[in-house]
Parts: C-alpha cells; structure tokens; sequence
C-alpha cells in the first residue's frame, strides 16, 4: 500500500497508529504517495524534503540539496527574466502553474505587478491568437487545464463535466467555487477567436486566486466551442476547436441553458462568470439569468464598476479643483458595445444614487459613439437594442459621423474609449478635450494595449500634462520633460473588482448578485486609496495592495448581500455588524502558496 504523508512541520516518523491520531488533528492533513509525487497542486520539486522523498520511493532521483521556496522563486524568476519575448514568458509560466502551482503562485503573488501582465493582459491576447499552436506543450499528460464543452457533448454533459478531474490524485472531490466561462466569440479586442479564446477564462481564474486568494483547487475554466465565424481558424490545419460557423440564436441559447442548469445541478452553489461573449449574446445572458442564477457579467458589470470607481475619485478632483460639478459633466463614449454600454449603465446609477438625478437626467450625461457615429433615434438605421437605451433625441435633425466633430458639438468634461480602434483619440482631439477642460478625463480603455485609443504619454503630451488618465492596459510612467516629476498612469483593470466581486458574492452566497452589489464594489474601491496616492493625484490604488482591496470589496458585497435579504451563508448576518472583523473573517479564508506546508519535513507512516 502507498505510504501516506501527513502535513505536519516538524514531526518525526510515527508508527500506522500514530499517522492515523496524527491525521485526525484539525491541523494535519493525510496526503497518499502518488498525490504528492505526481499532483501539481503538492508537487514540491527541489524543496522535497528527504524525509519525503525517502517514504515516497523517489530519494536519489533528483539532486541531493533541498531548497526552500524563496531559493525555488529566484531562480525560477532568473529564468523568466531571460526569455526574449512576453509570449515565451506566458509559456514558461503556464508549464509551471501546470507542475508546480504553488511556485507558481508564490511568484505571481509577490511580483504581480511584473507577472501581472505576463499571465494577463496584454500578453494573453497574443497567447489566445496562438493557442492552438501552443496549447500541446503547456502541460504533462493529466493535468487539464480547463473544461471544453461542444454541442456534441450536451446529451452526455453531465458525464462531460464529471470528467473534469484537474487534482486526480486529491482524495476531495472536485467541489468548485468559481467558474469562469466564454464561448471565445469576443477576445479582447481581437473578435471571435473561437476555442482559442480559452486563455481568457485560464487567466481570469489565476488573477482570482492572486488577488482574492480563491483556492486554486477549486477554480474551473469553461470554453463552450460552438464554432467560429472566423475563416481563419476554420482553415487553419493547427486550429484545435470545432470547425463550422456559430449557431443561430435559439441553438445558441438552448446550449447555454443545458450548459449553466448541468453545472448548478454538479455544483449548486457555484459562482458564474461570463467573459468575453458578444456583445448581443452578453446583454441576452445577463438579462436572462441575472436574477434566476448565481452568475455577473464581468464585461458588462466588471468593468462598469471599475471605471465607474475610477471617474468617482476624477469627479472628486474637478469638483474640489475646478468647480466642475456633477451637472457639468458631460460624458462621450467612443464604442457601444457590451462593455461600453455596461460602463455607461453603470455610471449613470452613480448619478442617481449619489447625486439625486433622475433617471432620464442622468441618462443625457451620456453622448453614445459607434461606427456611424453619435448615436440618435432619427440616424435612419436600425438600432441593436442594447444601444437603444442612451439614443439621443435632441440632436435636432443634426447627424454627426467624425469624432473630433461630436466632440466640437458635445463639448464633453470626458472622453471614453471601449471601441478597439486603435490610435482614434488623435492629438487634435486631445488638445480640444484640453482646451475645453482646466483637467480633461481621458480614459483610453480598449485592450490589448495594440488597441488602445491613445498612449500615456500621447494624453499627457498632448493635454499639457493636465489629464486625468486611466486606461484598460498597463502604460510605463511618464516623466514631464519641463520637471522631471513623474506621472502615475491609472489602470481602469477589472482585475481591481472583479476578485473581491467573486470573493464577497462566494462568501455570502447571495441567491442572486445584484446591480447594487456592483455598484457598492465599485464605491469601496474607489475608497481605497490611501492619502499618499491621493496626494500623487492618482485614480486607483497600488495594486501591491490587492488582497486587501478584494477584502475590502468583498465586505462591502457582503454587506450589501445581507441588506437586501439575499445571503444564504446565515453566518455572516452577525459578523457584516462590524466591518473591520468582516474584512479580517474574509482575509482568513483566503488562501496562500503556502498553506499546506510547503517543503516542511512530514511526518510519514506506512498504511
């Protein structure tokens, strides 16, 4: 019989009855031999310790010294920092997530900022492009790093879903909290990237874990493969996914359905998070299962909320600096898509709730931008519906296709852009957004940073060095010629709400998450800065600080989630009455690298 490990620092050999007291200890855990040789998830490589590798048959099969895993993390960051590209990057780091997922995460949680994009965005745009080159060389035989659903696989689905078994060796049943799933029909700004589309889920899973501490072994990234309308892929001999053109609406919906109600069925309180759908398809997903399932939308609600955070602590600045109030804002959005429709929604409720607009009131803040241009009810084309909502109707008669045009007409206190055009906030605009405002709000949101509307640098430069900056992607610092002073660049990242969003929702198991839940994720965000990054004039925290940014998101959803009669975990009724133990019973459900003694000497038995 396989000898059995228990996770106990410092122990010595104890004889069968004594592992068996051993593992009945709240502190300990029994592991068998294949589970810590061969998992992922307990493989310790080079920090094995003898006494390990003695009772596990594999002493003398690897060199001798034991390494802690600091010393592990050096050279493995050593070896990161010399490959040339950040695709090569993104794969190193994918093959060790799938041998070594605790190193893994120890490196992506004390260096986020420099592994942050490396995992994420941008570099994941370009690993989503090649994913079906790259894909049969991330992982070792039996180490699935995702579930992909067909609509062959519906008649057996739930059988499907059982087989996703990514910790075989773990005696645990697989009991996901959060899943995050994609049909790959809308990438980033990249479109329909079909099967490939499966870095987005990978990836978002991996920020939930580094930001929110979501045990890794209990995330699940879907790809629902329904085809692509992507004739690339379709005739590439490399691409991996089913190759025939997307389905018609009622074949799209009814698959989704069989999808959510097989999941909830295997794991009725899980979390589910749509990504990276169409647009049309997102709209139609949320508004369907929204109040009737355990699911948001980060898209549409994600990044509604993390904008919406950011041009709070902006509006605060103009307000105290310039006068500009609330009435005066007025708000031009470059792209009508799902995201930019959600940001839209999502910052017209902070009007209302904050400062007592009506709806209609605070739904004319906003001045709509597509491809034919301003958005109006007499433009003579059929609306999506999803547009609808902020059409204009007293443009009277007057139609405007060019930018700098709807600009000029507008005369707008801010300019966002979610429309993946590239380079389309040209130096004529900025310098117009500069001479209407003392403090222009510039918020170039489309990723990856290929798509995005204009540079850092290209705002600051061409404002005067006067504007308030957030964009959807990482830009360097800007140093002011004239002073040397060196400007922080915001980063409207999703990654700020969307952890702690999961976190919150997870730990209170609302019946639904609501848009007020939301919204109260983005206020608490937009509380965290601290008064030195107030000082720097900055829109957003460090992100060195994450998990306790999630934390104090989460409390904030746990709170809301109990007000309004939706949480389902009784417990966190009497603990939501004081919020700094709320922050502190959240901070203590997260998990870290090294919560199961990594490398400690075990205390081992034969069974």
């Amino acid at each position: 019989m396989s000898p059995t490990i228990s996770l106990s620092t410092g122990s010595p050999i104890h004889s069968k009855m004594n592992a068996v007291n051993a593992a009945s200890k709240s502190e300990q855990q029994v592991v068998s031999a294949d589970l810590a040789s061969k998992s992922h998830y307990h493989n310790e490589g080079t920090a094995m310790h003898t006494t390990t590798r003695k009772a596990l048959g594999v002493h003398g099969l690897s060199p001798s010294r034991i390494e802690s895993l600091e010393i592990q993390k050096r050279r493995a960051m050593s070896q990161l920092r010399s490959k040339h590209t950040m695709l090569e990057k993104y794969i190193f780091m994918a093959q060790m997530r799938n041998n070594n997922i605790r190193l893994f995460y120890k490196i992506v949680c004390d260096e986020l900022e420099e592994l942050a994009p490396v995992i994420y965005t941008p570099t994941v745009g370009h690993a989503c492009v090649e994913w079906s080159n790259i894909y049969p060389f991330l992982a070792p035989p039996g180490t699935p790093d995702g579930l992909y659903l067909t609509q062959a696989d519906l008649p057996n689905i739930k059988e499907v879903i059982r087989n996703y078994r990514p910790f075989p060796a773990d005696p645990n049943p697989f009991s996901p909290q959060i899943a995050v799933i994609s049909d790959g029909s809308r990438i980033l700004g990249l479109g329909d990237l079909g099967v490939n589309g499966m870095g987005i889920p990978i990836g978002k899973l991996q920020l939930y874990v580094a930001g929110a501490g979501i045990d890794p072994r209990r995330t699940l990234p879907i790809m629902l493969d329904l085809g692509t309308n992507n004739e690339k892929f379709i005739n590439d001999d490399f691409y991996l996914g089913v190759r025939s053109k997307r389905p018609e609406d009622d074949t799209f919906y009814n698959a989704v359905d069989q999808v959510l109600s097989a999941l909830y069925s295997e794991f009725p309180e899980l979390l589910v998070q749509f990504e990276d759908w169409s647009s049309e398809h997102a709209f139609g997903l949320l508004e369907k299962y929204q109040y009737s399932t355990f699911c948001f939308n980060d898209d549409i609600q994600g990044t509604g909320a993390v904008i919406l955070s950011g041009l709070m602590n902006a509006y605060k600045i103009v307000a105290s600096e310039d006068n500009v109030q609330a009435k005066d804002q007025r708000i031009v959005f470059f792209g009508a898509g799902s995201a930019g429709i959600g940001v839209a929604k999502q910052i017209k409720d902070y009007f209302v709730i904050e400062h007592g607009f009506t709806e209609e009131e605070a739904r004319k803040v906003f001045y709509i931008v597509d491809s034919k241009g301003l958005i109006t009810n007499d433009r003579g084309d059929r609306l999506a519906e999803h547009k609808k909502y902020f059409s204009r109707d007293d443009n009277n008669g007057q139609q405007f296709k060019d930018l700098l045009e709807i600009i000029n007409y507008v005369k707008p206190t801010t300019l966002i852009g979610l429309s993946s055009q590239p380079q389309t906030f040209t130096e004529p605009i900025l310098r117009r957004m500069a001479e209407l405002n003392k403090q222009p709000i510039v918020f170039p949101l489309s990723n990856p940073s290929t798509q995005a509307e204009c540079t850092f640098a290209q705002a600051m430069e061409f404002t005067d060095n006067r504007v308030l900056f957030a964009s959807g992607t990482a830009f360097p610092v800007y140093t002011v010629p004239q002073t040397g002073e060196v400007k922080i660049p915001g980063q409207g990242n999703n990654f700020y709400i969307f952890p702690g969003l999961g976190l919150g929702a997870s730990v209170a198991k609302p019946a639904h998450i609501t848009d007020n839940m939301v919204y109260q994720s983005a206020a608490a965000l937009a509380e965290c800065l601290t008064d030195e990054e107030r000082a720097q004039r900055r829109l957003y925290p460090d992100l060195k600080r994450i998990r306790q940014i999630s934390a104090e998101v989460a409390a904030a959803v746990c709170i809301d989630a109990v007000k309004e009669g939706l949480a389902r975990n009784k417990d966190i009724e009497l603990v939501v009455q004081d919020r700094q133990k709320l922050i502190e019973y959240v901070m203590e459900r997260m998990w870290t690298p090294e919560s199961d003694g990594y490398g400690a000497e075990k205390s081992i038995s034969k069974i």
